[in-house]
């Protein structure tokens, strides 16, 4: 009898290696990606918030009216209903017209549905006077995704000036989402360059900026950023205040990255590629941007990642209190300004919709950043 070869693999095996070399020869950013696409709820959050940035960068064309755009008859008017049907018969997506009529017990005015007057959703049509808007800055345009045929549609309803919140919302998210973005790229840079003098040279500089950022830490976050935002002038454009508000974000929120980065540092300097790296001549400048950033940027990224909700509540703090942002410019902060009355809480409600919006994002960086410093962390 002749003797089978043992040696020989199976394709079962074969391909069981490969997997194997393909792990074990992995980069640190494959493993992390491994790891992060395993964390469901991250990857949920990681997709909202894709969806959100996507509506806020398409935002023009999304919303159908502008920021400035109202509307005098439709006064708090509630959110309208799309429907598909009418009379039991399918028309297509299309809303009622609206008529004002007065509640018999409160007396108040409001808006109910025309059941007579159809007016169908157009998409892809031009908008309202005063719609128009540049692609990018650059290409004028006034298509908008949908609008309603010789009507109105009011997904969230209006606010105090007729003006649509949905539009609202959508180019509110414009501001909102990239002021923390815009504000956390300025903290990434102080922390840094702040951090990583602390850590790398020690001695007397160390001390200093540790004094420096207990003093900052010090001061009670939401009073500092009330004391620097009532020094923009009120006549300032809108522009002009989202890169002050984004100086004022990165000016409070540098020392908790700073601190990460200096206690990084003392540890990593003393590795022995570190000390190699210096034994061979390599200047400073060199071995903290070659070596010694890069060995834990991963962990800058998760931190980065969790401190991007803490900026976007302080946006939408500073704007609620009208000391951010001011109208004509939107922010889901502006658009909260007015639920600061129990009035309009309890017969306005939907004007509480911008705080979902804010919930939702923050809630969706939380779960995200607990995702990559999972995907982080070697030991697990």
């Amino acid at each position: 009898m002749e003797m089978k070869d043992k040696t020989k693999k199976t394709p079962v095996r074969k391909s069981q290696e490969k997997k194997s070399d393909k792990y074990y020869y992995a980069s640190q950013w494959q493993l992390m990606g491994r790891k992060f696409r395993k964390h469901k709820l991250a990857m949920i959050s990681a997709f909202v918030l894709m969806i959100f940035y996507l509506i806020a960068i398409l935002g023009n064309f999304i919303a159908p009216q502008g920021t400035e755009q109202y509307d005098g008859k439709y006064v708090n008017c509630a959110p309208t209903p799309v429907h598909l049907f009418h009379e039991g018969k399918f028309v297509g997506p299309f809303v009622y017209g609206l008529k004002m009529e007065r509640d018999p017990v409160t007396y108040m005015a409001h808006f109910a549905e025309d059941t007579e007057k159809i007016c169908r959703l157009r998409f892809f049509t031009e908008g309202d006077e005063g719609g128009e808007y540049k692609w990018f800055g650059l290409i004028p345009s006034n298509i908008h995704l949908f609008k309603a045929e010789d009507g109105k549609v009011f997904l969230f309803g209006t606010d105090n000036m007729g003006r649509d919140l949905f539009s609202r919302v959508v180019l509110g998210a414009q501001i909102s989402l990239f002021i923390p973005v815009a504000g956390m790229l300025m903290t990434l840079v102080l922390g840094l360059a702040i951090g990583s003098l602390a850590g790398y040279f020690g001695g007397w500089v160390d001390t200093v900026i540790q004094r420096i950022i207990e003093v900052v830490r010090s001061f009670p976050q939401v009073p500092l950023w009330m004391a620097l935002s009532a020094a923009i002038p009120k006549t300032m454009k809108p522009a002009q205040v989202f890169m002050l508000m984004t100086v004022i974000l990165s000016l409070v929120s540098w020392p908790g990255l700073a601190r990460v980065v200096r206690s990084k540092f003392i540890s990593v300097k003393k590795e022995d590629f570190i000390m190699a790296a210096r034994i061979s001549g390599a200047p400073a400048d060199k071995l903290i941007t070659r070596h010694m950033i890069p060995s834990f940027l991963s962990y800058i990224i998760v931190d980065m990642t969790m401190a991007i909700p803490g900026l976007i509540i302080g946006e939408t703090t500073l704007s609620f209190l009208g000391l951010g942002l001011r109208s004509p410019a939107t922010s889901w902060g502006v658009l909260l300004q007015e639920t600061n009355k129990l009035e309009t809480i309890m017969f306005y409600n939907w004007k509480l919709i911008p705080m979902i919006f804010v919930f939702l994002s923050v809630l969706a960086f939380n779960f995200m950043g607990d995702g990559l410093r999972d995907a982080a962390d070697p030991y697990k």
